[in-house]
């Protein structure tokens, strides 16, 4: 999902909050959706396994990558 919409859908979400502070709302992103059909193994409308995650949620964790030979 671009920027530009991520930032559209939080603003409908904070202004929703302000208008009705009972509801109890949680906001899914497009990598959260990803996540639930990878882990119930859910199958897209063609019957083909469903696409999953590119990474996982949270930041990016940093790895340390050497070189053959080197210490």
């Amino acid at each position: 999902m671009s920027q530009k919409l991520v930032t559209k859908k939080n603003r409908k979400v904070r202004r929703l909050r302000e208008l009705y502070p009972e509801i109890s709302i949680r906001i899914l992103y497009q990598r959260d959706y990803l996540h639930l059909v990878a882990k119930y193994g859910l199958l897209d409308g063609a019957d083909r396994p469903a696409r999953t995650p590119t990474r996982g949620p949270g930041p990016p964790r940093v790895v340390r990558l050497t070189r053959a030979g080197v210490h």
